[in-house]
């Protein structure tokens, strides 16, 4: 973990494109809470296939022309055409955007192994990226501690992240995990191979834990046994069963932080009052210059 040690903490919160009216009043609502917590920027996200491109767009311009925050888009190489790539990249540059998510994305489901563009990996994307912009961008990676699902192995899934390295990206942040010990080895593994650039533990807070299994399922991210446990064996308690998920989360957080971790980047699900408890238990205002407050004083969803 000294390789991260080095680098000045980043703390960030990430949001998916609303799909109606009152999604986006939603968001914009939990992006007002959020923002008095001086994070270093929103990312959103966009949907297999770049489904939702251009609601990520939409949401994008909204936070960096309302927002105290800077907003960082995800991007996708999967299913778009280099032209359609640089005129997406061009735009955010030209509206001020400093910060890109570079991802190969998810393929659209039923589309098998097709679904690619004029790109079919990551590297290649950031490769691009630099190419039309140079260094304007900081250009953020996925890594992924339990590997990627479509990974032949974990030494192929450590290669393919080098590539992106190499390629230009300046940091990277994970996939969701509840088990710190698959960061730590993740970690490790890079720093055997050279990398230095900050590793940004992705984080999901527990927040409706039958859909956070579904996520879990479908990207590969391992649930403990004794997690899931506790979690079933609280289900007719949802709100002992929210306040226990903080608790987990928070300790996870603390034991990252206290270990080295870069900063710490929050999975919001475009919900504020859980992220909101976590991030004051762990007195990152402190640290970031943001509103600080009592955790019991934040009201939580019933």
């Amino acid at each position: 973990m000294e390789s991260q040690k080095k680098h000045p903490r980043v703390f960030s919160f990430e949001f998916f494109p609303p799909k109606t009216d009152e999604g986006a009043a939603t968001l914009r609502t939990t992006r007002q809470r959020l923002e008095k917590l001086n994070p270093a920027y929103f990312s959103v996200t966009f949907g297999a296939g770049g489904s939702t491109q251009d609601r990520t767009f939409e949401t994008v311009v909204d936070i960096q022309r309302q927002s105290s925050a800077e907003a960082a888009p995800h991007l996708s190489c999967i299913d778009s055409s280099r032209e359609r790539l640089k005129e997406m990249i061009l735009a955010y540059r030209d509206e001020g955007v400093k910060y890109i998510v570079a991802l190969r994305g998810d393929r659209p489901s039923g589309s098998g192994s097709g679904g690619e563009g004029d790109f079919r990996y990551a590297n290649e994307l950031v490769e691009f990226i630099r190419e039309i912009t140079g260094d304007h961008f900081t250009i953020e990676v996925g890594a992924y501690p339990e590997f990627h699902p479509e990974a032949p192995g974990a030494y192929a899934d450590i290669d393919n992240f080098v590539r992106k390295v190499n390629a230009g990206a300046d940091s990277a942040i994970t996939q969701f995990f509840y088990n710190a010990q698959a960061y730590y080895r993740f970690v490790e593994d890079c720093e055997k191979r050279g990398v230095d650039i900050p590793i940004i533990p992705g984080i999901m807070p527990l927040m409706n834990f039958e859909q956070q299994a579904r996520f879990s399922e479908a990207c590969k991210a391992d649930i403990p046994r004794w997690l899931a446990k506790r979690m079933e064996g609280m289900k007719d308690d949802p709100q002992g069963r929210l306040e226990y998920g903080i608790d987990v989360i928070t300790n996870l957080c603390e034991e990252l932080l206290d270990a080295g971790a870069p900063g710490i980047h929050f999975y919001a699900l475009n919900k504020a009052p859980v992220v909101e408890r976590i991030w004051h238990n762990l007195g990152l205002s402190q640290e970031t210059g943001g509103e600080q407050r009592r955790p019991e004083d934040i009201e939580l969803p019933t």
